[in-house]
């Protein structure tokens, strides 16, 4: 086997499918600038995409901003996203009176658990 040897060909070197039929999205060129070092960064994005307002500046990493026919736009707070916390999320699901309630009996649980001297291992806590 050692031999052999394949010919013609660099294997993982090549692709062998063709471009051919093969049909690209319209693209556009879109530019942000950033104001801390002044880098202007040039991305493709597809025609019909609509561009971040923001981007990372490849050079220092501070935010670029999206410059449309060579001005700098201010980007809408509105598209930013608040951070939801997994207090927020909890506070979705259940009142804080429930909440309250549900702690109490957890740690009554504990505590009677505790005092017994049950081995803790033993028993599993559920939610």
């Amino acid at each position: 086997m050692a031999d052999r040897s394949l010919r013609g060909i660099r294997l993982g070197a090549q692709s062998l499918q063709s471009e051919e039929g093969v049909v690209f999205m319209e693209r556009r060129e879109t530019t942000y600038k950033c104001d801390t070092c002044e880098h202007v960064t040039t991305l493709m994005f597809s025609a019909d995409a609509e561009p971040p307002q923001k981007w990372e500046c490849r050079a220092c990493g501070a935010e670029a901003v999206l410059r449309v026919d060579g001005k700098t736009i201010t980007p809408d707070a509105t598209d930013e996203k608040v951070a939801r916390t997994h207090w927020d999320m909890l506070l979705e699901r259940r009142s804080r009176a429930e909440l309250e309630e549900l702690l109490e009996e957890r740690l009554a649980f504990i505590r009677a658990r505790r005092g017994a001297g049950e081995d803790p291992t033993r028993e599993k806590i559920g939610a």
